[in-house]
């Protein structure tokens, strides 16, 4: 809002504008907001109170000063954890009035434990560094055994997460054998432990898998498995490892440079161990499909037999069935030879009768004869004999001799 002078042309006067305190205080905010972009700022949590509404007040604190901050319901949804009294943390935040009572605050978009922002940086800095040396390659992960026979376990003989590991391990599996290498995980000189107690895993390779876990906490309390020495041993580890660290939404470099991953160590356990009740499970299935598929067989075997049974006869049919077939076979053959002999006597005696009919000697008998000359040759025209000629005639019962004495034509 503009504070532009105002004119009375009567008497030639300047008169200012008098603000309100509500106009005051909006320019004030705007004037800060606008000269204050986002940005972060760090102290301690003091006097922190948790409305109904769901937003939060609290102070931000260091030896020197204080400022309130307001940090609304939409914004502090999104964290994961939730500060106390004497927390050290830093803020995302933009300076900001509170205009019906004037009072200056600090409206937090963001809060973080103090000093996560190194914790991050050097969190991203290893990653890249082992990714870039291919510590996290696919193409060198170890594969789990199906069926492993003795898993090792590395973590806190007291940390609950032991306890869920154990538990699923026994739930799943419980013929598995069990190696606990116990080593500190958290606090001070904790990673080098972490990393000692990997390498005698892999010195003593009793194990068929190796499960490296603890449960969930701060960034701070899962940095020990952030460590460069910690990374290098799992990479190193000749046995399939597996990371379970934290929870679902933990990540920490050993999450990537082990050879399978898991978000909870109970997790971790399922995936070192075949399901015992899936397993029995699956034979139940098989047994079942094998009794299905032995019954089918079977009756498709009895029922071949049935019918290979109705077909088998015994040597006293087969026998009495060859002296029907015989028998037949023999009337056939009588009856095809009879009936040939009569086909054959018909034929003789139609051929006999036609000889008969042709036979020149029967005709004769009804009182023809035939002429012969002198070299035996038939005449059969007068043209054939001269006068004087001699002749041989032949009758049906004897011959005779003749002499021609005039021929007629």
């Amino acid at each position: 809002m503009t504070t532009e002078p105002t004119f009375l042309t009567n008497k030639q006067i300047f008169t200012p504008k008098i603000l309100t305190v509500s106009e005051l205080n909006r320019l004030a905010n705007q004037v800060l907001t606008q000269s204050f972009p986002l940005f972060w700022v760090s102290g301690e949590v003091s006097n922190l109170t948790r409305a109904a509404s769901g937003h939060w007040y609290f102070s931000l604190k260091d030896s020197g000063a204080q400022v309130r901050c307001v940090m609304f319901k939409g914004r502090n949804s999104y964290l994961d954890w939730t500060p106390k009294e004497g927390d050290k943390v830093e803020a995302r935040c933009t300076v900001t009035l509170y205009e019906a009572r004037g009072d200056f605050q600090l409206s937090i978009e963001f809060l973080q434990r103090a000093g996560l922002g190194v914790l991050f940086e050097a969190f991203e800095k290893l990653k890249a560094k082992l990714q870039l040396e291919g510590l996290f390659d696919a193409a060198y992960k170890k594969r789990l055994p199906v069926h492993p026979k003795k898993i090792g376990i590395v973590t806190s003989p007291d940390a609950a997460a032991l306890r869920d590991v154990l538990t699923t391990l026994k739930r799943r599996m419980p013929s598995i054998q069990i190696v606990i290498y116990p080593t500190p995980v958290q606090g001070k000189g904790a990673a080098a432990l972490i990393a000692d107690a990997i390498q005698l895993a892999n010195k003593r390779a009793e194990c068929d898998v190796l499960i490296i876990c603890r449960g969930g906490g701060s960034i701070e309390d899962l940095w020990q498995f952030n460590e460069e020495i910690v990374a290098r041993a799992i990479a190193q580890c000749s046995i399939p490892t597996i990371s379970g660290i934290g929870h679902e939404t933990d990540f920490t470099i050993c999450f990537f440079v082990a050879d399978m991953r898991a978000a909870t160590p109970t997790a971790a356990a399922e995936l070192a161990t075949p399901s015992r009740e899936g397993m029995l499970n699956a034979l139940n299935q098989l047994k079942q499909q094998l009794t299905r598929n032995t019954q089918y067989l079977l009756n498709q075997r009895g029922q071949a037999l049935d019918y290979l049974a109705r077909r088998l006869i015994s040597p006293l049919q087969q026998i009495e069935q060859q002296k029907i077939q015989l028998a037949q076979i023999s009337y056939r053959l009588d009856a095809s030879i009879n009936q040939q002999l009569q086909t054959k006597q018909y034929n003789l005696l139609r051929l006999s009768q036609n000889l008969q009919h042709l036979n020149p000697q029967a005709v004769l008998t009804r009182g023809y004869a035939f002429v012969q000359n002198k070299f035996g040759s038939i005449i059969s025209t007068s043209e054939q004999l001269q006068s004087g000629d001699e002749v041989t005639l032949t009758f049906g019962i004897g011959s005779a001799e003749a002499k021609i004495i005039k021929t007629i034509t």
